[in-house]
């Protein structure tokens, strides 16, 4: 008869406390995006998250904080998908291309994956003042922009690239979309038509 190892048990019981919170957490991502679709993001409530996923509202406000941070935790997926073509993806949005060309192959895409996901991308930026500038994703657009721009030889590339990306706000998009009824390739044409001027000495 083996007798327990000192530890073992708290040690399982911290392992199934991860795997359910995993478990969880993929169940009121799932929820939060059926529900989101269903009635908009403004009509949800957080409450209504978590009766849909079958958890208690505090698991929802301990995972998520808030409204803003489940609506970025469903941005991240599109994002990382985002990422991985313009890190390592074929060309322009990808490696390969000259640095103009892939600028403008951002900006054309990054405004479409705005406007895809426009109701959570303005919660994920207006939800607190800054809330835009402090998000990692929004540190590696400016990065990725900057570059470029430097690539290109451009004066100034971050300004630049904080003036590209302050075009391709969420809020900056709806009001185009919504208040100036243009339509999306209107804009992201000329959203490329500013990327290739900002990328000019």
């Amino acid at each position: 008869m083996s007798l327990p190892v000192h530890g073992q048990g708290e040690a399982g019981a911290e392992r199934s406390r991860r795997v359910d919170a995993v478990r969880n957490q993929g169940k009121v991502l799932d929820a939060a995006e059926r529900l989101f679709a269903r009635d908009g993001v403004e009509r949800v409530t957080m409450q209504a998250v978590a009766k849909e996923a079958g958890v208690g509202v505090g698991t929802l406000y301990r995972g998520f904080g808030n409204k803003a941070g489940l609506a970025m935790a469903l941005l991240g997926e599109r994002e990382r998908q985002f990422q991985e073509l313009m890190i390592s993806g074929p060309p322009p949005l990808g490696p390969g291309a000259e640095p103009t060309d892939r600028l403008t192959a951002f900006v054309a895409g990054y405004a479409e994956l705005v406007a895809d996901q426009l109701e959570l991308v303005l919660l994920s930026q207006t939800a607190a003042p800054g809330a835009r500038f402090r998000s990692g994703a929004h540190a590696l657009w400016r990065t990725h922009c900057r570059h470029l721009l430097s690539l290109a030889g451009a004066p100034s590339p971050e300004l630049r690239a904080d003036a590209l990306l302050a075009a391709l706000s969420g809020e900056m998009i709806a009001h185009w979309l919504t208040e100036q009824d243009r339509n999306l390739a209107e804009i992201t044409d000329a959203l490329a038509g500013m990327a290739r001027a900002l990328s000019t000495k």
